[in-house]
């Protein structure tokens, strides 16, 4: 077994937005250094060194002052030999010259801005910290300093967001010439800000045909542009798809280091423990700093291969499902195969398995038939 991928959390934000329930705390008072000591330690458990892709996320990692974030490049430059694509998030007001400049020098080059909208009385209510002149500004400075790849992350389905407010948006983010857009539909999520505000009626969302509305003027807007659609929520320029991210749709493994980090190991699915005192005492303790583990069974690979793989536009591999599971996608699923193409909701080729274009707006029906539990 050989791993070519790895993702790094660093759970720490100037600001905790209204709708994120990912492993993060308020950066102030926090243990920051011996973290990102312990982080290294972490990653010096890696048995493969030799990686295509490299992914470090959060929370926030340009929330980290720029002699943290030179220490945390310093070391994986020098514990990894990063063959592909290197990338890291990123607020637009938190990225400085200095810390583009440190991340151009270290070989990043793809970065991924948490933009999420360019309206300012919705970037408020998501308890964003930057307006939308911030999210100009860095992708200049980062054009400026040849980062080669510049992805935004837009939402809607947003509280109160009106289909005319998301659409402007997608014609400011299109009007950069942007390489990549990651749009996603809000989930309101449990141990989230917006989450309590919906339990007590307090949170207005768009109606179920509203955010389909929406997911279909984002279709037809990328049709007019440059980008491409290559998954569910992803859109590209040629040679501009994000290939780690494709590693997971993939189902193939990754390591995962950092409080509240996942990974996928010899068939094993694993999380971290997320308090950041609880990982930096079990690193401390020499101990691998696992929250779970769970060994997937060959029927759950399988459904998780469906699954994934149909999030991408190109759809699930047939041959490589063969040589992965010593038995064909019609052996196993010929009835599911039927009935979804007489639905029109898959297209089945002698190659691949892929979602038709109603597919896409209602995939998790199609998912669940791939479920046999």
């Amino acid at each position: 077994m050989t791993i070519h991928s790895a993702y790094v959390h660093i759970p720490f934000c100037v600001r905790i937005c209204t709708y994120c329930d990912f492993n993060k705390y308020f950066i102030q008072n926090q243990p920051v250094d011996e973290y990102i000591e312990c982080l290294i330690e972490e990653m010096r458990s890696a048995s493969h060194q030799d990686l295509e892709t490299f992914y470090v996320g959060g929370g926030t990692p340009t929330a980290l002052s720029d002699a943290q974030l030179e220490r945390l490049l310093k070391a994986i430059s020098s514990l990894f030999n990063i063959k592909g694509e290197y990338t890291f998030e990123a607020n637009p007001d938190e990225l400085t010259e200095t810390k583009i400049r440190l991340l151009k020098q270290y070989g990043v080059n793809r970065l991924s801005l948490g933009v999420q909208t360019f309206d300012k009385a919705l970037l408020k209510k998501l308890g964003r910290s930057h307006q939308a002149s911030d999210i100009f500004k860095a992708v200049n400075i980062a054009r400026d300093y040849g980062i080669p790849s510049i992805s935004l992350d837009l939402m809607y389905d947003l509280p109160g967001q009106s289909l005319g407010q998301f659409q402007e948006s997608l014609k400011q983010a299109l009007a950069l010439d942007i390489d990549h857009i990651s749009s996603y539909g809000l989930i309101v999520e449990p141990q989230t800000q917006f989450y309590n505000l919906y339990r007590k009626g307090k949170l207005e969302l768009p109606d179920e045909d509203v955010g389909q509305a929406m997911y279909q003027l984002l279709i037809d807007n990328i049709e007019q542009s440059d980008l491409h659609q290559y998954e569910i929520s992803n859109f590209a320029k040629e040679g501009h798809e994000s290939e780690h991210n494709k590693v997971y749709w993939k189902n193939e493994q990754y390591y995962g280091f950092g409080a509240g980090a996942s990974g996928y190991i010899d068939n094993t699915r694993y999380t971290n423990v997320k308090p950041v005192n609880h990982y930096i005492q079990k690193i401390r303790d020499n101990v691998l700093p696992r929250l779970n583990e769970t060994t997937l069974s060959r029927q759950e690979q399988i459904e998780e291969e469906m699954f994934l793989g149909l999030r991408m536009a190109i759809g699930v591999n047939k041959e490589r499902f063969k040589h992965k599971f010593g038995t064909t996608l019609e052996t196993i699923y010929s009835k599911e195969l039927e009935e979804l193409e007489d639905k029109g909701l898959i297209t089945n080729t002698d190659g691949y398995v892929s979602l038709t274009g109603r597919g896409k707006v209602i995939g998790n029906e199609v998912f669940e038939a791939f479920i046999k539990g």
